[in-house]
């Protein structure tokens, strides 16, 4: 029979366990772990010999403490020292808390991320943040371009607003935020980056949030997406909180449908709450072939 102080010693260590988990989702892999994550994918169709790295990295949400100055430059090395073949940039720069104590310039977080280095090039698009946190951008409806678009512009990096762009091998679209003027009316134009798809070249496409990709069409090889930060809390594969009308769907990861591939980054930074349990911050790393 349990008694009275073998139920406060269990209590107790009950209660010290969770403190610690807490203190790690807080404190250690928001903050101090940054991984790579790797993904294998064979798309239908991929040309016979054509091997090709991508990095992708998303939902930066750069602002101090979260992820300062220095912890941009550590993410722009590692993803460097990845020699890969073409770098994608998948939206969401600035910060999206009120954890944030000192917001980073435009200008500032564009001129580190100029550094990204990829045979191919580095590529980037937009996220929902960079249009919600740009009242001018908001308020000009379709056509407007968000300060931080014109930032990374200004440092020398491709923003696919609803194009695409040769690069090497492939050809590399890229979507306006699905989501850039409410859950139900992006900046998003399909039709206008078809018309820059010319020939049998691979087709990889950029979309911020995933929840566009039952939508798309065969065309593209590969899509990337960001957006759903893994849930930043995820036990056992499943996640309780994602942004994204499909839940866990397309919550993280490599998923194929219907012969198509979709490969979601867990991304960099922390929305609403500073935390990570489960999904820590990840520098998604694509090998594609045949």
């Amino acid at each position: 029979m349990i008694g009275r102080r073998g139920i406060l010693a269990g209590l107790g260590g009950m209660t010290a366990a969770g403190a610690g988990l807490a203190a790690y989702g807080f404190g250690v892999e928001p903050f101090l772990r940054l991984a790579v994550q790797h993904h294998r994918v064979t798309p239908s169709g991929w040309p016979p010999g054509l091997v090709l790295r991508v990095a992708a990295l998303a939902d930066l949400h750069a602002g101090a403490p979260m992820m300062t100055e220095a912890r941009i430059e550590q993410i722009v090395g590692a993803t460097n020292a990845l020699a890969p073949d073409i770098t994608v940039l998948l939206g969401d720069y600035g910060p999206a808390s009120r954890f944030v104590t000192r917001v980073l310039p435009h200008g500032d977080v564009a001129r580190r991320l100029a550094a990204l280095r990829a045979r191919h090039g580095v590529f980037a698009i937009t996220g929902n943040h960079d249009w919600w946190e740009d009242p001018v951008a908001m308020s000009a409806s379709r056509g407007a371009v968000p300060a931080m678009a014109r930032a990374l512009e200004a440092a020398g990096i491709a923003v696919l607003g609803n194009r695409a762009l040769r690069a090497g091998p492939v050809l590399v679209g890229g979507l306006d935020s699905t989501w850039a003027f409410g859950f139900e009316r992006g900046a998003d134009d399909l039709p206008r980056l078809l018309r820059d798809v010319a020939g049998d070249a691979p087709l990889l496409l950029l979309v911020h949030e995933p929840d566009i990709f039952p939508r798309l069409p065969a065309r593209a090889a590969v899509t990337f997406c960001g957006h759903t930060h893994g849930g930043q809390v995820r036990l056992l594969g499943y996640s309780p909180r994602i942004p994204s009308r499909y839940g866990n769907r397309y919550a993280w990861g490599h998923v194929r449908e219907e012969g198509r591939d979709l490969v979601v980054s867990g991304g960099l930074g922390t929305t609403t709450l500073p935390v990570r349990f489960g999904v820590p911050p990840e520098i998604t790393l694509v090998e594609i072939s045949a």
